[in-house]
């Protein structure tokens, strides 16, 4: 279903720590980030992401949203202000009940291996031996539909089925955090959309928090518990749309008068957050 690349550390939560439900999985605190050319990609954000919600960045090019992602990812730091993991630092990443994976645009599968070998990487590089990996690669596999098909090779395979690998390759590490940067963004309609139901799924039957960007208004709403409008130059948050629909969703939801009604919502939302003088504002 997606591409993705794996970041993770470990070590053990504080004895004392309260459960983990009763903690956000990530904060960010005022954070912002300027790079080295000046250019100020993400003005101080303040943000929330709560255990088991399905939280969408969404906005117009330019406003931040990979930035944000990928601050949350620890791919990068914030320029000022700061994040913090499950109530710690990025040290907190990677025990039980506290891994993150990452999933990206493009793929990015090894050509040369077979749809296992690209699966079991993040494994390979932890040193997991193939009498444990070989069971998790294929449960993987089996929960994004691709069972039988371990021993094709990528080229084989059609688009929506490399980004299946991908996602495949993000859940053969157990996450709790998936993050995710417009996987979807290339596909045609009714693949998009198919990915789509098969992500909510996977999600609500999973427990997963997610964190999704997408251009997508209509992928948006189908998928969230919550969706972030973002604004430009400097991206900030706009404006905040809870989308309290029962799940899992399908296609009754995609065709009611709830599903056109926040749509429009969302639209009108964004077309404010185009506008250079686009105020933030929280709903």
């Amino acid at each position: 279903m997606f591409a993705t690349n794996h970041v993770e550390a470990a070590i053990s939560a504080e004895a004392d720590a309260p459960p983990l439900k009763s903690m956000n999985i990530v904060d960010v605190l005022s954070a912002n980030k300027i790079y080295a050319d000046g250019t100020e990609a993400l003005a101080p954000v303040n943000l929330s992401i709560a255990p088991g919600e399905f939280l969408t960045l969404i906005g117009p090019s330019g406003c931040g949203k990979s930035t944000l992602l990928k601050l949350v990812a620890n791919l990068i730091e914030p320029t000022d202000g700061r994040l913090q993991w499950w109530r710690g630092g990025f040290d907190q990443v990677g025990g039980e009940g506290r891994r993150l994976a990452f999933v990206f645009q493009d793929p990015t599968l090894m050509p040369w291996s077979r749809i296992a070998g690209n699966v079991s990487l993040p494994l390979d590089l932890a040193g997991v031996p193939r009498s444990r990996s070989g069971p998790r690669v294929a449960a993987a596999l089996k929960r994004v539909g691709l069972e039988g098909f371990e021993n094709r090779y990528p080229r084989q395979l059609s688009g929506g089925m490399r980004m299946r690998v991908s996602i495949a390759r993000a859940l053969v590490t157990d996450p709790d955090l998936l993050l995710m940067d417009e996987p979807f963004g290339a596909l045609d309609e009714f693949t998009r959309n198919k990915l789509d139901s098969d992500l909510l799924t996977l999600w609500w039957e999973r427990k997963l928090t997610c964190v999704f960007v997408t251009h997508s208004i209509y992928e948006a709403v189908f998928l969230s518990t919550r969706v972030v409008v973002m604004a430009a130059r400097p991206g900030r948050v706009h404006r905040v749309m809870e989308i309290d629909e029962p799940q899992p969703r399908g296609d009754a939801f995609r065709n009611s008068a709830r599903f056109a009604d926040l749509c429009r919502q969302l639209s009108s939302w964004l077309a404010d957050a185009s506008l250079p003088s686009s105020v933030t504002a929280a709903s």
